[in-house]
């Protein structure tokens, strides 16, 4: 069937995730015709997934130490921010009658800490405002007179815009919609795209059934993690994080991801060093399994004077063997810098985001294609990543309201 043809009166964006509904609220407030167009049958499913355990919508960090979080992209994604920041992202939220607060961690919650009242009444302000909203439609790339064309229950659509901003996601989630089947597309016009990865994700190590077994899903807290970067550089942090069948995930080594994952593509793995008594220094910690146990086994022992049972015990096994050696200064070196070996990032559709996509270097300041003109992007598509504590949404949003500036002024020049 030939596709339908047609022609928009204003800017197409293309994506319903935060990055295209801000882009859409940008252009629409510019007085610009806004037609948004969404794969699945909503919007905004990554998002309320998101804000299931609690919506953390961006961090109270201060700058420049908020946009050194962006590593190598600091200085771009700083840029976006200037234009809209952590602050802005609260007002904007109180704009729509959701009030937030700071966590003891800084990160940033709405008072309900959920999701769907805050999208419903965006989404509701978005109508209002005569955005224009079309689901069912996958964007499938560009025809040779550099229309849009989707995929829609109808069939094929081919529909040329005055401008379009794509917001299309990374990756991961992709039964959410951010499944990367853009990439071909974007290629095939000549965009440089960095290979999707995974980022804020689970590692694999190589347990032994009989620890699956017994520790699968116990959690790890607080312990405090090690690694060393290619520089020679240590890094430590604490915090939390949990065993898994395949190896290890959680808010902790989410924290550490981008630089273990860095590692395990250099080197063929990443060498992780957990100190699981981080209240006890080495010299206490020794003392205390010196002590005589008389007739008590070592397990209780361990147990009694440092607390050592369950998953910990069981990582000691995994480390030093079973039976575990009757060695104090062995086992105090082990409880302070137990070593894991980490042998491949978890799956990308299983990682909380993405790292690679079209790369900033591709588009001007404004986030429009250099070889497409018209045509913006913006979210998580693009080549940036950031740890997990609102730093990834807040990003999300500022590009989208940079982009959508951008192509409403297209349109109108």
């Amino acid at each position: 069937m030939p596709p339908t043809t047609g022609r928009l009166p204003g800017i197409a964006v293309v994506g319903g995730g935060p990055a295209g509904l801000m882009a859409a609220e940008a252009a629409i407030a510019a007085g610009v015709d806004v037609d948004l167009f969404e794969a699945k049958g909503s919007v905004g499913r990554k998002f309320l997934i998101a804000g299931k355990g609690g919506l953390n919508l961006t961090h109270a960090e201060p700058r420049p130490a908020f946009d050194a979080r962006y590593r190598e992209r600091a200085a771009q994604v700083g840029g976006w921010l200037d234009d809209f920041d952590a602050s802005a992202l609260r007002d904007w939220a109180r704009g729509l009658g959701i009030e937030t607060f700071v966590g003891s961690s800084g990160r940033v919650f709405p008072l309900d800490l959920k999701a769907a009242p805050l999208l419903r009444g965006w989404v509701r302000r978005l109508r209002d405002a005569g955005v224009r909203f079309h689901v069912h439609h996958r964007w499938t790339g560009w025809d040779a007179a550099g229309a849009l064309v989707f995929d829609t229950p109808a069939g094929a659509r081919s529909l040329q815009a005055r401008a379009a901003v794509l917001a299309l996601g990374g990756g991961s989630w992709p039964q959410l919609g951010s499944d990367a089947a853009w990439v071909p597309a974007v290629r095939a016009a000549g965009i440089d795209v960095a290979s999707l990865r995974p980022a804020n994700c689970g590692f694999d190590i190589a347990w032994t059934p009989h620890f699956i077994a017994r520790h699968a899903g116990a959690p790890l807290k607080p312990v405090i993690a090690r690694w060393t970067d290619a520089a020679g550089v240590e890094h430590a942090l604490q915090g939390e994080c949990v065993v898994s069948r395949d190896g290890i995930e959680g808010s902790l080594v989410y924290a550490l991801s981008a630089g273990l994952r860095d590692a395990i593509a250099r080197d063929g793995h990443a060498r992780l060093v957990l100190d699981l008594a981080p209240g006890r220094d080495r010299a206490r910690l020794l003392a205390a399994l010196a002590r005589p146990r008389g007739r008590r086994s070592l397990s209780e022992h361990l147990r009694r004077q440092a607390n050592v049972e369950g998953v910990i015990a069981g990582l000691l096994h995994e480390v030093l063997g079973h039976p575990l050696p009757d060695d104090p200064p062995r086992l105090a070196a082990a409880l302070k810098n137990l070593e894991l070996r980490l042998t491949a990032a978890r799956p990308l559709a299983e990682a909380i985001s993405t790292a690679g996509g079209v790369r900033l270097e591709a588009l001007d300041t404004h986030l429009e294609v250099r070889v497409r003109p018209g045509t913006f992007m913006a979210g998580e598509m693009l080549d940036w990543e950031a740890p997990t504590g609102g730093y990834l949404l807040t990003a999300c949003f500022a590009s989208g309201l940079r982009a959508g500036r951008a192509a409403a002024l297209e349109c109108r020049s």
